[in-house]
Formats: structure tokens, C-alpha cells, sequence
């Protein structure tokens, strides 16, 4: 029996575990694949306080060790399913079943991305799925972003302030997100619309140095750009457990700042949780507002 089991071993997760493992709680962390989440394949965070200029794999490893240092235990094992009861929970994963007093699921969410050639190897390297987090590094340099929706329109927006020239690619004529982004775009010198077409393939030495575009006509270009910004999309890792947490209807857990869910017990941290703001520091303060929630629960 331990008193909480973690689901996800990114920076939420591991950072719940901190907290319960100060606490003296009983932590055990079950992780699907490897730990650190996303952040691992950023090549330099400088927007986390107090650690500007290191790699997200660095920050991983030390988050990871302070956690099994405090006592933390952790298993590379992947949750398929999760039992609730008023007395107990229990968590099954394909090796086997837990049980626990209280579950904070800290799954995450994955990029949706455009399913090109060499796009997982470019990513830190001029593919980018974080404006906020990468833009600093394109100041005055040409980049592209993909998509149509709020995230893409605001993203195209931040980058009109920092890149030398923003290309904003949409599948469509028209834009899902609001009008007046839109209109704000538009009024930018430095922001060209491209528009009813793809990126159809990412042009590389070392790092990311063009596209190729392709519209809906036919008619295909090349255009030089350091950096591009994928915009369509995340897919939260929370199908597992739709039977007992709710999910909005883009498959994100419903839950509030204090990071409960509707089943009793049952905690979420994280960026597979609805929120507006999906960073780093975000996803740690989620893990210290899931834990301490999961403490007072238990106790």
C-alpha cells in the first residue's frame, strides 16, 4: 500500500513526488517510456527561474535525482488502467497492479505533429513546438508557423516581435482562431499569410534552413526559414482513465487550480489537465498543488 502513486514522470510528476516524499509520504511513480516528459529534447531552458542556460536534459536528470534521493520509487512501467474506491485505489499497469491511498495522473500531452521526414530528429534544432519557449532564439531571423487556430495566430504574433519575418502557413483560406489576432496579423509589416496550403517537406544541414510548401493548386515553393513553428494541435495522454476521471472534449481532465478531478482521490498535474498555460513552471506548480492536495486527502 503506498499513499500516492504518481502517473508520469515529467516535470509535474516528478516534482509531486518532492513534495509527498518531504511530506513522508510512501511515493511510487510509474512511467511509460523515460523520464522528463517533453522538456528532454529542449535544447536550452531560459525561462524557468533560477536555471537560465540549461539543457532540458540536465534539468531532467536533476529533478529526476532530487526525487529518488528524497525516496521516491520509481518504476518504468505503463498504466493502462485505474480502479477507485472509497478505501483504495488501484493501479494496473501491464506488469502488474498497485494499490494506493491517493492517484495524481501526470501524463502530459504530445505535440501533434506534421508527420514529416527528419522532424523528430530537427526538433531542437529548428523545429519548434513552443513560441514561448524558443522564439527568443530566432531574434531577427525568418520562421514559419503552421496552423489556424488561436495558438498558431498568437504564436505568429509573438514571433512578429523577435523574428526578422513571420510566414503563417494554414491548410485553409480561412482561420479557426479569432478575427482580431487575425487583423492584428495583418497589420504587421513583417508577417506573410500563405495560405490553402502544407509543408510538404523540411530542408537541412545541420539544422532546419527552409521548407517547401505546397498549395492546394498544385504549385509548389521553397522558402528559407530557421525555425518552424508547429502549431496544430496536442493530444493529451489521458485515454486510459476517460472511465474515471472526466475529460473536456479535446481529451483533457477537467480540473481546477487546486488540480482535483471529479473522482475523490484523484489528482491531475500537468499539461494533460484543462488550463491556458501549458510552460515548464506551470507544470511544476501543478505537482506541488497535486501533491499537497493528495496530502491533505490522505490525511
Amino acid at each position: 500500500m503506498y499513499d500516492i502513486v504518481i502517473i508520469g514522470a515529467g516535470p509535474a510528476g516528478l516534482t509531486a513526488a518532492i513534495y509527498a516524499r518531504r511530506a513522508e509520504k510512501s511515493v511510487l511513480v510509474l512511467e511509460a517510456l523515460s523520464y522528463g516528459g517533453q522538456i528532454i529534447y529542449t535544447p536550452v531552458i531560459e525561462n524557468y527561474p533560477a536555471a537560465a542556460d540549461i539543457s532540458g536534459f540536465d534539468f531532467a536528470n536533476n529533478i529526476y535525482n532530487q526525487a529518488v534521493n528524497l525516496g521516491a520509487e520509481i518504476k518504468f512501467e505503463k498504466v493502462i488502467r485505474i480502479e477507485n474506491s472509497d478505501s483504495q485505489k488501484t493501479v494496473f499497469t501491464q506488469n502488474g497492479s498497485y494499490i494506493c491511498k491517493a492517484v495524481i495522473i501526470a501524463t502530459g500531452s504530445l505535440n501533434r505533429k506534421l508527420g514529416l521526414e527528419n522532424e523528430d530528429s530537427l526538433a531542437g534544432r529548428g523545429i519548434s513546438y513552443c513560441a514561448t519557449c524558443d522564439g527568443a532564439f530566432f531574434k531577427n531571423k525568418p520562421v514559419a508557423v503552421v496552423g489556424g487556430g488561436n495558438t498558431a495566430l498568437e504564436d505568429a504574433l509573438y514571433l512578429a516581435d523577435i523574428a526578422q519575418t513571420v510566414y503563417l502557413i494554414h491548410r485553409r483560406d480561412t482561420f479557426r482562431g479569432e478575427e482580431a489576432t487575425v487583423t492584428k496579423l495583418k497589420q504587421r509589416d513583417n508577417v506573410e499569410f500563405i495560405l490553402n496550403s502544407t509543408v510538404t517537406k523540411l530542408i537541412a544541414e545541420k539544422n532546419l534552413t527552409g521548407i517547401e510548401v505546397s498549395n492546394k493548386d498544385g504549385s509548389t515553393q521553397t522558402i528559407e526559414v530557421n525555425g518552424l513553428f508547429t502549431a496544430i494541435g496536442r493530444i493529451p495522454e489521458n485515454q486510459d482513465f476517460a472511465d474515471v476521471v472526466n475529460l473536456d472534449k479535446d481529451g483533457y481532465i477537467i480540473a481546477d487550480e487546486t488540480c482535483k478531478t471529479n473522482a475523490e482521490g484523484i489528482f491531475t498535474a500537468g499539461d494533460n489537465r484543462t488550463k491556458t498555460v501549458r510552460q515548464l513552471v506551470t507544470a511544476a506548480a501543478d505537482g506541488a498543488i497535486a501533491a499537497t492536495e493528495a496530502i491533505k486527502y490522505i490525511s
